[in-house]
């Protein structure tokens, strides 16, 4: 019972029948509490006059059988502490019937995940006659379990007799699963950072790599060499794979997106889904016809869709059936989560495999996170399929329970929708510069602060014949540009896209077509955060990927003199825009 300093400020009906003592916070877990804001006014015990449970007939008694939160009254005097009233809230909660939960203990609702400590700790409150509030695992009668926020508070007489446990519920299960959600998402948004950062370094290595690796293929006439090269090459390739995967995941890839039939496409590529299939694992196709299109880069989502049924063929060694199928879906705010409700086309892959525990299924879609055996798997599949989705404004959801499978949906909003949302100006034309004179050399300045890449780019162009300008960051190509431009005219400016300090390939590019639009423009990247943050901009800009091959380099550079300047011939960006997560 609390004492009497703590029942100086206390509460109660007009005539003394009862009397408690406010909580003033003193329960509160923090912000997860159910009211959502501190518990001032509710007691946190009770001293009643009238003690029994017989008088039913007043208007309190019809307010606690009529409202949505459950309570029960336990009875300490007896053994176990057995529920000696329940409302019909409670029987609503748990599943029961009013016979099947009078003199029982409370444990009956546990079960095997509740957590032993919080049970402890309750129970010792129990045993020290405290008020609690606390969350616990419970578990209904058909065995789903909710997670339940309890709140246990003595009953006293006037005598200072302990009575009654008064106990509310409060079903948290949606809150508790959100939060979760949340956390996960921040830990995936913290591995993104991280790997899209270990991405761009590695992606400057591979530019050295294959830069070098380009340039002795030229000069090496030695067949012997020549392999050596070739298969140092291959590994630089595979290398690139990896990182675009990497980047995909953490939803850095520059997309290409344009309207697609998803269904026609997966026919199209079913043939490619067919021959990566073993002969004991059957694929079949149930694809909706005139679905609405959605706005996706195919090449990604052809990537995404074979890593998932590669996962589906593994995880039925034994064979059975994959299913791929479309179909349309309307979500409401309920069901849309973290999009926005409207019009959707699913596409689903389902498999007769083991299916996953709990325990796999939370991390699934984690960055080299697998359960194939050594070499048999990057564990990058579900990742790199998670960051493509998001990237294009869908969500990638899993349901799997061992022994029945396993089903992965990609869900996309349609065409309509991303139209609304990502339509964009046209880029500004400019004029085009005047054709050079005959026997002209293109002058080109390189921006990289990568000395080895920036080496590498401009050993490229000179041997190719071009006259070449170097500069280590934004703020020194644009003081170079203008301390050059005047007297040597500067055809291409090709700039990496991220770079230190105050001035990024994007800020340089913008500074130089205002002071010369005529000067043709090629960024490089290897980590695409700025194009992928700002999305489409208003002047249309080439990107070239690193790890970029020496003919790839000059194809482009070559394709960007012909423009000269932004106001040459080019492919307009769609009207769609690009699809914005």
């Amino acid at each position: 019972m609390a004492n009497e300093d703590d029942r100086t400020v206390q509460g109660g009906t007009p005539d003394g029948q009862v009397t408690g003592v406010p909580a003033r916070g003193t329960i509160d877990s923090g912000h997860d509490d159910p009211i959502g804001r501190p518990g001032l006014h509710h007691w946190r015990e009770s001293t009643i006059t009238r003690p029994g449970l017989d008088d039913r007939g007043s208007v309190f008694f019809a307010a606690i059988e009529m409202t949505r939160m459950p309570m029960i009254l336990t009875d300490p005097n007896e053994p176990d502490n057995p529920i000696a009233f329940a409302n019909k809230a409670f029987l609503d909660l748990t599943g029961y019937e009013e016979e099947e939960v009078l003199g029982r203990n409370c444990r009956f609702l546990q079960g095997a995940q509740t957590d032993r400590n919080a049970v402890a700790e309750l129970r010792d409150a129990v045993a020290e006659r405290q008020s609690i509030a606390i969350e616990l695992l419970n578990y209904r009668r058909d065995g789903s379990p909710f997670w339940n926020a309890v709140f246990i508070g003595p009953v006293y007489d006037t005598s200072g007799k302990l009575l009654y446990f008064f106990a509310s519920q409060l079903d948290v299960t949606r809150r508790r699963n959100t939060e979760q959600s949340y956390r996960q998402a921040q830990k995936m948004e913290s591995i993104g950072q991280l790997t899209a950062g270990l991405a761009h370094d590695f992606n400057n290595l591979l530019q050295v790599v294959n830069g070098n690796l380009d340039l002795l293929a030229a000069v090496t006439d030695s067949e012997r060499a020549k392999r050596y090269v070739a298969a140092a090459q291959s590994a630089a390739e595979r290398g690139a794979k990896l990182t675009r995967q990497l980047l995909a995941f953490a939803r850095k890839t520059r997309l290409e997106p344009r309207p697609v039939d998803l269904s026609h496409l997966i026919t199209e590529f079913s043939d490619v889904m067919e021959s990566s299939i073993n002969k004991r694992v059957d694929l079949h196709l149930s694809l909706r016809r005139g679905l609405p299109h959605v706005v996706i880069d195919p090449d990604q989502l052809e990537m995404a869709l074979l890593n998932i049924v590669n996962n589906a063929r593994d995880a039925m060694p034994d064979g059975g059936v994959v299913t791929v199928s479309t179909l349309p879906l309307k979500l409401d705010e309920a069901e849309a989560r973290e999009l926005t409700a409207g019009d959707y086309v699913m596409l689903e892959i389902r498999d007769e495999g083991a299916g996953m525990p709990a325990e796999v299924l939370e991390r699934a879609v984690e960055p080299f996170f697998t359960t194939k055996g050594v070499g048999q798997g990057t564990g990058l599949g579900l990742a790199m399929a998670t960051g493509f989705v998001r990237q294009s404004g869908g969500r990638l959801d899993i349901d799997s329970e061992p022994g029945k499978g396993t089903s992965v949906r990609m869900i996309f909003p349609t065409a309509r929708a991303t139209l609304t949302a990502a339509e964009k100006d046209k880029p500004e034309a400019t004029p085009a510069a005047p054709a050079p004179p005959s026997g002209y050399v293109d002058h080109v300045l390189i921006v990289e602060d990568n000395e080895e890449v920036l080496a590498i780019a401009s050993e490229i162009l000179t041997s190719a014949g071009y006259r070449v300008t170097t500069a280590g960051s934004g703020e020194q190509g644009l003081k170079t540009f203008e301390a050059v431009h005047t007297t040597d005219h500067i055809d291409l400016l090709f700039t990496d896209l991220v770079m230190p300090g105050g001035m990024n390939g994007l800020m340089l590019a913008d500074a130089v077509i205002d002071r010369d639009p005529t000067v043709s423009v090629l960024l490089t990247t290897g980590y695409n955060e700025e194009l992928v943050v700002n999305g489409p901009r208003k002047r249309a800009t080439d990107v070239l990927s690193k790890p970029y091959r020496r003919s790839e380099l000059l194809d482009r550079v070559r394709q960007a003199l012909n423009r000269r300047g932004s106001g040459g011939p080019r492919r307009q960006r769609s009207d769609f825009g690009a699809a914005e997560a």
